[in-house]
């Protein structure tokens, strides 16, 4: 593995190393973005509004032990990569082992929680009495897979930093798919409707975290979650929250965010809810395309900079930004002019479907620089510049959002211009990028030829 994973990362030629990395991360991110529509389209096909309002509240929720899971995978993949670059195999084995036992730990925690206060996190995340009884119900059951979820969400990350991206990538298609074929079967079939989307979330997370768990305990792997390998001192625990919770911070202030919209959006009815959260889920078909380039070339980024070879790293960033253009426009286009038939497919009601159409092609005007964005996100934390990483994470949907979505609240009382707050809040961050990008690589490189 060690041959195959040196192959790729530094010798094989930057167009080849690039897509090899990249193509296995975007379908990974495919699958999750189909099972993200799938519990959309199957609800909606109940004619119940009302459910399809509810999964959008707990969502935020979701998210955020999704940003658990980010936590240890981002910060494991960049922590991981770089020692493999160094040549350091045995730290990057302590370090796999302890995102394993302390994710897991965190999840069980987690689900505890959410189990005793289900219902008032569902209020505060802005469930309506007409919608509280199928949040609660959905979190409830989704919470049993939460030690799972961050499992699957960590691995399917670190695994890629040891050459593997092609496991990883089918640990999300076997988590994903079980969920897709398991949603209609469940919503519709047994008529469990917003109970059977959280079964099938809940099965599809265990397949998941149980396949990358049989890989890690083969010998096909380098890694070990091995708990004699457990370790926290000599710079693993601060190496990988150095870059994991910057990164976590962007997935919970997104949740943030989305809990902030909802309550805000509220008052102009549960349909404009359902509408936000389905032109959300459309936005996503770009968003996890991209999210997949940038995280794909982290590895051979973090690789590149644990070896000093600048000028690889530098020709890897080059290509990827140049395939994160282009990728950007045509699936702008594409979700523009798709966006009527798109948002159909998840809703019926005519105010419902309105509301879904406006916001969806308000939240595509980001599509063209989104791509830039996350590559340059990617690029600074496959350096280990924590500084950076915290800047960006906490600006995109915090520092610059939250304000930007009070402003646009108070000064247009518009549901049109609050949808709009996301699109600007897109355009700054990726100036901001670039300024920190470049300041990065002026001080984090020094070592590096």
């Amino acid at each position: 593995m060690k041959d195959t994973t040196t192959e790729i990362f530094k010798n094989a030629p930057v167009p080849k190393a690039v897509i090899s990395n990249v193509i296995p991360s975007i379908i990974s991110m495919i699958m999750v973005l189909l099972y993200n529509l799938a519990d959309t389209f199957f609800i909606g096909q109940t004619k119940n509004a009302y459910m399809v309002a509810a999964v959008s509240v707990a969502t935020p929720a979701f998210l955020f032990f999704m940003a658990v899971g980010m936590l240890f995978g981002i910060g494991g993949t960049s922590l991981i990569s770089r020692m493999l670059g160094e040549g350091k195999p045995e730290k990057a084995k302590h370090t796999s082992s302890f995102c394993f036992w302390t994710g897991i730990t965190i999840g069980t925690a987690a689900m505890i929680l959410i189990w005793c206060f289900a219902e008032p996190i569902c209020r505060t995340i802005g469930a309506s009495s007409d919608t509280i009884g199928y949040a609660v119900q959905y979190l409830n059951i989704v919470a049993v897979g939460i030690p799972f979820l961050i499992l699957s969400n960590s691995f399917s990350n670190i695994i890629r930093a040891e050459g593997n991206a092609k496991i990883a990538m089918t640990g999300m298609i076997i988590g994903n798919m079980a969920n897709i074929i398991l949603d209609p079967i469940m919503i519709l079939g047994f008529g469990w409707n917003v109970a059977g989307a959280a079964v099938a979330t809940v099965i599809g997370n265990i397949l998941s975290a149980g396949f990358y768990v049989s890989h890690l305990l083969s010998k096909k792997s380098m890694l070990s979650i091995n708990p004699k390998h457990y370790q926290i001192r000599d710079g693993i625990a601060t190496g990988v929250f150095a870059i994991g919770i910057p990164a976590s911070l962007n997935s919970i202030l997104l949740s943030t965010s989305n809990i902030l919209i909802n309550n805000l959006m509220v008052k102009y009815g549960d349909m404009a809810v359902a509408g936000l959260g389905v032109a959300m889920k459309v936005n996503m078909i770009v968003v996890m395309l991209l999210i997949g380039l940038g995280t794909g070339i982290q590895p051979l980024l973090g690789y590149c900079y644990g070896a000093g070879n600048k000028k690889r790293y530098m020709a890897v960033l080059k290509f990827s930004m140049c395939l994160a253009l282009g990728l950007s426009l045509i699936m702008t286009v594409i979700c523009y002019c798709g966006a009527g038939p798109l948002v159909h497919a998840f809703l019926e009601d005519e105010s419902a479907f309105t509301y879904g159409m406006s916001f969806a092609r308000i939240y595509i005007y980001s599509g063209p620089i989104l791509g830039v964005l996350f590559v340059l996100i990617n690029a600074i934390q496959s350096t280990g510049a924590a500084l950076p990483s915290l800047i960006l994470s906490i600006s995109r949907q915090g520092l610059l959002y939250i304000p930007i979505l009070f402003i646009f609240n108070t000064a247009f009382t518009s549901e049109i211009m609050l949808a709009m707050a996301q699109p600007v809040t897109d355009y700054l961050s990726v100036a901001l990028a670039g300024v920190l990008f470049i300041f990065t690589m002026k001080k984090y490189f020094k070592h590096a030829e």
